[in-house]
């Protein structure tokens, strides 16, 4: 049976005795129903190791735990994919975001576009970047991930873009040419992928400039939150850890 798995935000060693945060803490005793001696999967995303952790009491106010070992560190991976995504609505992002992680995406940036529907004050803006780093790390507890994908804040797309990251592949269902088609990435590559509605011809014209290159995924459209998903899964079949 595979043991829980808890991201804790502390740094970790074998022999520790730790508290566990409230959350965490509030999971395995009142949903997993654990008992002491049982064992748990703890990492901090932060040295790329799991450790393995005997609870030592769970209690209403407390559960502690023990650690007795360390995995080795998480290699790195062999095509590191980053991902730009056009904010969508809240359970289409929230989707996107989840399931590349657990493609093994290694950095994400939410951008505002043309036809970004949603609105966000700097106040709403912090309130939904902890809510999608909460998404984050719950996939990479689902998944096994031992490191935590970067997440950046929200940017302006034509900022963004000025930044020139370097092989970009921008995400479009008229484009000639499809990932088979493209140069073998040497280490790393960024898909640019749109919100609902897609892109506007300006913002597509704005990536051509910036040297992105266009590539669409087969004959169908897809989806805000389809598609990333599909792109990254392709890639890491045709050059990453899928093969």
């Amino acid at each position: 049976m595979r043991l829980p798995r808890n991201w804790i935000p502390l740094p970790l060693a074998v022999g520790d005795e730790l508290q566990l945060p409230t959350g965490a803490a509030r999971h395995v005793q009142q949903v997993l129903r654990m008992q002491p001696g049982q064992e748990i999967i703890l990492f901090n995303g932060l040295d790329g190791r799991d450790y393995r952790a005997t609870l030592v009491q769970v209690g209403k106010k407390a559960v502690t735990t023990r650690i007795a070992s360390a995995s080795e560190v998480e290699p790195p991976a062999q095509l590191s994919i980053r991902l730009a995504l056009g904010i969508s609505r809240s359970e289409r992002m929230d989707l996107a975001l989840q399931k590349s992680v657990e493609l093994g995406v290694q950095q994400i940036t939410p951008l505002f576009t043309e036809r970004t529907q949603i609105k966000l004050s700097p106040q709403r803006q912090q309130k939904r970047l902890q809510h999608w780093q909460g998404i984050i790390i719950n996939a990479c507890e689902q998944c096994g991930r031992r490191w935590l994908p970067v997440l950046h804040p929200p940017q302006n797309y034509h900022q963004w873009l000025e930044r020139k990251e370097g092989n970009i592949l921008f995400l479009d269902p008229g484009a000639g040419s499809s990932l088979p088609d493209i140069k073998k990435p040497e280490a790393s590559l960024c898909f640019l992928s749109g919100p609902e509605g897609g892109f506007s011809e300006e913002e597509k014209t704005a990536a051509i400039a910036a040297g992105c290159t266009l590539v669409r995924l087969g004959p169908r459209v897809l989806r805000t939150e389809t598609a990333p998903l599909a792109a990254i899964a392709a890639a890491q079949a045709l050059w990453g850890d899928f093969l």
